[in-house]
């Protein structure tokens, strides 16, 4: 895979069981499974590839509140502080910094749209600053252009994509619980109406309770079980940069391009919302739920190819217990990316910031980013199968809330108080109609 990972050693022996089995190594999947395994749980960890080697290491690795949906900023200002103490709390370093996250435009509209935000976000303890033309411009000054304003948020920051659920996954073995890399769950078992066990490539597990927080997959694995979960992904395009100049900002926006400034001095770079639309029987049998997300974004779309027809993740089949299923014969989700969307993003960010244009492209990579029909992840038990916590669809944002995700999962399985209120996440909300409730950012 062309995106950096740090690969872990992981549990060779498979438990007979366990308290909670949680399916899905990204990042919401090892903080579930890590705060449970903080809190004496006896929980195991199930990836059909290697711990976050999906979109969990091929995003930008932004941890903010700046521009959340009001449903989900009381997540990403807890996780904030979860990511901040969580290096201490393991002994390794996940690359969490708060460097602030830097916003500069010319347009008009979209600087009054971030004022209102800031008026928002204040009711809610948000602290973030709208920048005149001359603020904007002296913290923009690498960009050697003018801008009419802008907006800084200083409590937000970045972490480092290609460590975080690996580094996560260490603290579950640290905390007592186990982590199976290449251990694909292919299904669930049920006795009187509820979970009794995970059916795994490697064996059963026998446990009460499931979270499942696979991603891409997440739908695809519930049909197996008749739980219709309405969930689409775009193919999103990216790169990186090798070690190069210093004095850039950390993270930087601009309705052109977004730069992140990587912990080994590199810089990552991506247009924001730009997407390929690569068509699925998923896609196709769930496209009425997603139209008003379409209608919003269509710009921002390109038509794709049929890798991820092929991929397998949005399959409508149905497969066996007791042989090979989609996942296993494609351990790791690694589309193509597209390569001329690659090139203007590189074009772009030069043009941008004058200091990259003598840089070396590292690497380029693609990843699918799974969405809900209104933006927003479902986190919650499924109504009608007691024991069964799904979290998934996430939209693009799992990575800077993964931890406060998690934590709400692992208040959810254990009854207490939960970190936030989880009522806007509940995935029965699908049975009614999103229409005209998708997340304005």
């Amino acid at each position: 895979m062309p995106a950096p990972l740090l690969h872990i050693e992981t549990t060779p022996t498979l438990p007979a069981t366990a308290d909670v089995v949680v399916i899905g190594g990204g990042i919401v999947g090892a903080f579930a499974a890590y705060y449970l395994a903080r809190r004496g749980i006896r929980v195991a960890l199930l990836e059909k590839g290697r711990i976050g080697a999906e979109q969990s290491s091929r995003n930008w690795g932004w941890c903010r509140q700046q521009n959340r949906d009001a449903r989900e900023l009381p997540m990403a200002t807890a996780s904030l502080a979860l990511w901040e103490r969580l290096a201490a709390e393991i002994g390794e370093d996940a690359g969490f910094r708060r460097c602030g996250l830097l916003y500069l435009s010319n347009n008009e509209v979209e600087i009054a749209g971030w004022a209102r935000w800031r008026d928002f976000a204040r009711g809610a303890g948000v602290t973030t600053y709208m920048l005149s033309a001359d603020e904007a411009n002296e913290h923009g000054k690498a960009t050697g252009q003018r801008w009419k304003g802008g907006v800084f948020s200083p409590s937000d920051g970045t972490a480092d994509p290609s460590r975080a659920a690996p580094v996560v996954a260490l603290g579950i073995l640290k905390a007592g619980g186990s982590v199976h890399q290449m251990c694909a769950a292919r299904g669930i078992e049920t006795e009187a109406g509820r979970v009794s066990a995970v059916v795994t490539e490697a064996g059963t597990i026998r446990t009460g309770t499931v979270v499942l927080s696979a991603g891409a997959w997440a739908s695809s694995f519930c049909r197996q079980l008749g739980i219709r979960f309405p969930q689409a992904s775009v193919r999103s395009s990216i790169l990186s940069l090798a070690p190069g100049p210093s004095g850039l900002p950390d993270a930087l926006h601009t309705a052109e391009v977004s730069v992140t400034r990587r912990g080994d001095g590199g810089h990552t770079l991506a247009i924001s919302g730009r997407g390929s639309l690569d068509p699925t029987p998923q896609q196709l049998r769930f496209a009425r739920e997603f139209v008003p997300m379409f209608a919003r974004r269509w710009r921002s779309l390109a038509p794709g190819t049929l890798q991820a027809w092929r991929a397998g993740h949005e399959t409508l089949a149905r497969w066996r217990l007791d042989a090979p299923t989609p996942m296993e014969r494609n351990r790791i989700l690694d589309p193509s990316p597209n390569q001329r969307l690659i090139q203007e993003t590189y074009r772009r960010a030069c043009q941008l910031l004058p200091a990259l244009q003598n840089v070396p492209v590292a690497a380029s990579w693609a990843g699918y980013i799974d969405s809900t029909p209104d933006g927003v992840p479902a986190i919650g038990e499924v109504e009608g199968l007691p024991g069964f916590i799904l979290a998934a669809g996430f939209s693009g944002h799992g990575f800077g809330i993964g931890p406060g995700a998690g934590h709400l999962i692992a208040d959810l399985v254990t009854g207490a108080p939960p970190l936030v209120d989880p009522i806007p996440y509940r995935p029965e909300r699908f049975e009614a109609s999103a229409w005209g409730k998708v997340a304005e950012f």
